[in-house]
């Protein structure tokens, strides 16, 4: 416990850190469940700060965890942007480091959703095409991070401002998107989601990702009200099902969610109880969009500042155990390859 209080508790959920390796090496082992169910990551980061550093090597230790991961798409978290030139193009970078981080890794970063500044508008389409350019054909997409809320406690490690997606710039840059057939993966909070489904609705030829199930909080000022933001959420993504170019990243931000207490806690929890903090979102994801549109992902190095890999796709596989073999295939890899275009 914090020397002060719960208050100064929940400003520390939802924030990024180096993962506490010695914690996570105390998780308890858990035989793989369905080991032989093809996986497609459809979420993962390199990270290389001072004193946090998450590369090939560290992925592909996780991957090597136990479960059958055939292929995985990098999504965009600055890292390598370049140093000189337009600052627009700088963001190219990013995708040109991932290229040689795996090269002859073949199920890294098999897709690469990097970044673009879509407030450029149709001027963006050069920095795309510089993108598409170093991404040797792995290019899939743009991912751009508007996830805001003006309570201080739900801090968030970039910068954008409120309804950037309703802007006539923006809406000019997901044209060129659309026309150049890159998808637009989308990182909001639950109570923005109105304005996703707006983008999905103006935009019905653009392949719109949501990713971490629509963005549910549960701590600072949303702490105990987990039934009221449930309510909210699901108003919303009821709404958004309604949108067939909108496709669904089931991962709940488990440090955003806080429905376990993984900062004070000795141990890593167990699959099962990451599964029943997840499971009402994830089944209502499912039941509302169908597996056709939703596909799970790992969003590591993040979620292991909760748990190791292994037990995360555990927790995800308790959740589905009863569903059909067709499921299954479509929510672990089927779907995946579909929307980010993977053989």
């Amino acid at each position: 416990m914090y020397a002060s209080d719960a208050a100064h508790r929940q400003r520390d959920f939802g924030r990024i850190y180096p993962p506490r390796l010695a914690w996570l090496a105390a998780q308890a082992p858990e035989p793989i469940l369905e080991p032989d169910l093809a996986i497609v990551d459809p979420h993962f980061h390199f990270i290389d700060r001072p004193g946090f550093r998450y590369r090939a090597d560290e992925l592909s230790a996780d991957l090597d965890s136990g479960h059958r991961v055939e292929a995985t798409v990098y999504q965009e978290l600055p890292i390598a942007y370049r140093t000189i030139g337009p600052v627009a193009m700088r963001p190219v970078g990013e995708t040109e480091f991932v290229i040689r981080e795996t090269t002859g890794l073949a199920r890294l970063a098999t897709g690469i959703v990097g970044y673009a500044d879509l407030m450029l508008g149709a001027a963006v389409e050069d920095v795309l095409g510089a993108h598409v350019d170093a991404g040797s054909g792995r290019l899939k997409g743009i991912r751009y991070v508007t996830a805001l809320d003006s309570n201080s406690a739900i801090d968030v490690h970039h910068r954008t401002r409120p309804s950037v997606m309703r802007e006539t710039t923006f809406h000019d840059a997901i044209r060129v998107l659309e026309k150049m057939d890159l998808s637009l993966d989308a990182f909001v909070f639950f109570h923005q989601l109105p304005e996703v489904t707006a983008l999905a609705r103006a935009h019905p030829g653009l392949n719109l990702i949501v990713g971490h199930c629509g963005g549910p909080l549960g701590y600072g000022p949303y702490a105990g009200q987990q039934r009221e933001v449930f309510a909210q959420w699901r108003t919303h993504m009821t709404a958004l099902a309604e949108c067939p170019n909108v496709s669904i990243k089931l991962a709940v931000v488990l440090t955003r969610l806080a429905a376990q207490d993984y900062l004070n806690s000795k141990a890593p929890a167990s699959s099962e109880t990451l599964a029943a903090c997840m499971r009402p979102y994830i089944e209502t994801c499912i039941e509302l969009f169908g597996a056709e549109r939703c596909m799970f992902e790992g969003n590591f190095p993040i979620e292991k500042m909760v748990t190791g890999y292994a037990a995360l796709w555990n927790a995800f596989k308790r959740i589905t155990a009863d569903a059909t073999p067709t499921e299954k295939r479509l929510l672990y890899s089927g779907t995946a390859k579909r929307v980010y275009r993977i053989a």
